[in-house]
């Protein structure tokens, strides 16, 4: 291909696949397959790779990210982001409405309502219709460019192509997880055995600043617009405003409203208290805003906030319903957890029959009786709870809730581990649940990724007793699985080839699905490359696996307890015998220093210029050490934003040194 046929080639791709994201994130239309989509991405990128000069900054290809920021330039607002005054109740409407009258000395005005979104504030400075800056809001006077992690949002215009817009402008909005997607993200961490993300607002704001913008661009961020800054925009409300970006492509909610009074602004609250429930992302309230634009000039700002806009808060929807009863479910670890049996209630848009109450601990601090009214309310209105009992509504005859001593699935003796809140059934080889979940987790993406077989597959195979370990599933022959219900002789031969191929997934991964107790995606990969094979794993002692990255005592623990067990040891042999990977293929890491020697680092929170990982790998590369949990070995608790509370408190309880990121530096100088 020479370079005009390129040329107009690009040009080509580019308009298809930006019509076509127009019409999925803005017109939530669809009009060819994905795979088709990616096909054209895929070959625009390989042009663009051929013609690197042809590629443009407003390239569809920016979005699929790629780009590496070590350190993210810090850039003043040329208008600061200024937060805003919250309330809570009506009356406290009515006294800012009052004030906007007085301010206004009896001048007419209107109000111009909008839902404040659960997400992260980012300013978008477009300069000759192209976006060049996507800052965050920092401190409200300056915040980092984050523009390679911006223009994986794909519902953003890289380039406004109207003719109307002018030299230089700033729109602002709210960057999110939408509920799915957050859903998505959590489901893969529980799969990978990690902890699930607290809430949406926080990951969102996370994700923005990761400096790989390829795993940005991953977790699907997405972004509502609510306001239009600049010079000579040809607007006199707030309303023009938002109907102008919504004209230029913006993606913009369109729950807002112009109210002409506080009556009316009221009611709008009162409407989206229950149909809020019903949108794709988390909201918490509502922004009510003075709409002209002069009116507002006219009112100003205190240091903090503007006097012509506030925030209503919405309280967390609480609703009382009765407990009929619990139930135990047991997981693939054994470990069990009582599920609160509710009469059905609708809450915050959803109906709730069931709700999680963790462990007898739990039961106990809320001192349930079976038929008790209790208030449930959703955890980050998405995970139901149990948050207390009504004692007015209790029945003096009804029974307290007395946890079981056995396991609702094979009638084992429960354990209780000391200093563990959860109850476990030990009967690993005979409790079904248990058995279904550890060959279930073994075959899923993350680990074996055998993505032939799945949970009903796993059941009939279990039914049929041709599979109660993971390495029975390499002694499977066609004739078994043509036994299964609706299985035939193509989707047999399927299931083996899915079987066969897993053979060559690496080290890291098969440590992972053996589901050694604690050994999460994350540990699993620290270990492969620690110790490098699972023989060399397996003699390791308790004092040599806490000296690995990422183990503490728990998890070395846990190890020793795996190896030290003849069916598990059996059960690893049985797997090499199949001819799975058990030795790694990574290099070892370039050893820097020794700066950092005999020393032991927890790394928690979120940090400007340095991804976690980034961190404990220049620790390690110094001659540090990296543990999973904060105790009384530890040397250091480094230390970001949004650093985990309880290891904060347990490292000041123990007396443990807490430093910020420039101290880190400082130890490494």
């Amino acid at each position: 291909m020479n370079f005009q046929a390129a040329q107009a080639r690009i040009k080509e791709l580019t308009d298809l696949v930006n019509h076509h994201n127009d019409l999925y994130y803005n017109k939530s239309k669809s009009t060819i397959s994905d795979f088709e989509f990616d096909q054209l991405l895929k070959d625009l990128i390989e042009i663009e790779n051929q013609f690197p000069e042809l590629k443009s900054p407003d390239s569809p290809t920016q979005r699929v990210g790629g780009t590496i920021t070590k350190e993210f330039e810090n850039v003043t607002h040329q208008y600061p982001m200024l937060s805003l005054g919250n309330t809570y109740s009506k009356e406290e409407l009515e006294d800012f409405n009052g004030r906007v009258a007085k301010g206004l000395e009896g001048e007419a005005y209107e109000y111009f309502c909008e839902l404040k979104f659960d997400g992260v504030s980012i300013s978008l400075i477009y300069e000759n219709g192209l976006l060049v800056k996507g800052i965050t809001r920092g401190d409200g006077v300056r915040g980092d460019n984050v523009i390679a992690n911006v223009k994986t949002i794909r519902s953003l215009p890289l380039r406004i192509t109207s003719e109307q817009t002018p030299i230089f402008f700033e729109v602002r909005g709210e960057v999110f997880l939408s509920k799915e997607i957050f859903k998505q993200l959590n489901k893969e961490q529980e799969e990978d055995g990690e902890e699930a993300y607290a809430n949406a607002r926080n990951t969102a704001s996370g994700t923005l600043k990761m400096q790989d913008s390829s795993e940005v661009a991953k977790r699907k961020l997405d972004c509502y617009l609510y306001y239009l800054l600049g010079e000579n925009l040809s607007v006199q409300t707030h309303e023009e405003a938002i109907h102008k970006i919504e004209s230029w492509g913006f993606q913009v909610s369109p729950t807002y409203k112009k109210c002409t009074t506080i009556a009316e602004v009221i009611k709008y609250i009162s409407y989206w208290e229950k149909e809020r429930t019903n949108l794709p992302l988390e909201t918490d309230g509502v922004v009510i805003k003075v709409n002209n634009l002069d009116q507002q000039k006219r009112l100003g700002t205190t240091a903090k906030v503007p006097r012509w806009a506030i925030s209503y808060k919405y309280k967390a929807e609480s609703i009382s319903t009765k407990l009929n009863g619990i139930t135990y479910q047991v997981g693939r670890t054994g470990a069990v957890t009582p599920v609160a049996e509710l009469e059905p209630v609708l809450l915050a848009g959803t109906t709730v029959k069931r709700a999680s109450l963790h462990n007898a601990n739990e039961i106990a601090r809320l001192g349930l009786h079976i038929g008790d009214s209790v208030f449930v309310e959703k955890g980050g209105e998405i995970i139901p709870k149990v948050t207390g009992v009504d004692l007015l509504q209790r029945d003096p005859n009804s029974v307290s809730v007395s946890y079981i001593s056995n396991c609702p699935e094979c009638g084992t003796e429960l354990v209780r581990k000391e200093g563990e809140a959860n109850h476990y059934c030990p009967n690993e080889r005979g409790c079904p649940p248990q058995i279904k979940g550890k060959v279930e987790h073994f075959i899923q993406r993350k680990a074996m990724d055998i993505d032939s077989l799945g949970e009903q597959t796993i059941k009939q195979l279990f039914d049929l007793r041709l599979v109660k370990t993971p390495a029975d599933l390499y002694d499977l022959k066609k004739e078994d699985l043509l036994k299964l219900d609706k299985i035939k002789e193509k989707s047999a031969q399927n299931m083996l080839a899915g079987i066969e191929a897993s053979k060559s997934v690496p080290f890291e991964s098969v440590l992972f699905a053996i589901g050694i107790r604690f050994v999460g995606k994350t540990v699993a990969e620290k270990l492969a490359h620690y110790f490098k094979s699972m023989d060399q794993l397996a003699a390791a002692s308790y004092e040599q696996l806490l000296n690995a990255p990422e183990v503490g005592e728990k998890i070395a623990a846990s190890v020793v307890q795996y190896f030290s067990e003849d069916r598990n040891v059996e059960e690893v042999s049985r797997l090499k015998s199949a001819g799975l990977q058990m030795e790694t293929s990574q290099q070892e890491p370039t050893q820097l220093s020794s700066k950092l020697a005999e020393k032991s680092f927890v790394v928690s929170g979120i940090f400007e210029n340095y991804e976690r990982d980034q961190l404990k790998e220049i620790i390690l590369a110094n001659g540090g050490r990296i543990l999973s949990a904060v105790s009384g070995k530890l040397d250091y608790l480094l230390a970001g934003e949004n650093s985990g509370a309880s290891k904060l408190e347990k490292a000041e309880k123990l007396g443990i040194k807490v430093i910020t990121i420039q101290e880190f530096e400082s130890l490494l100088n």
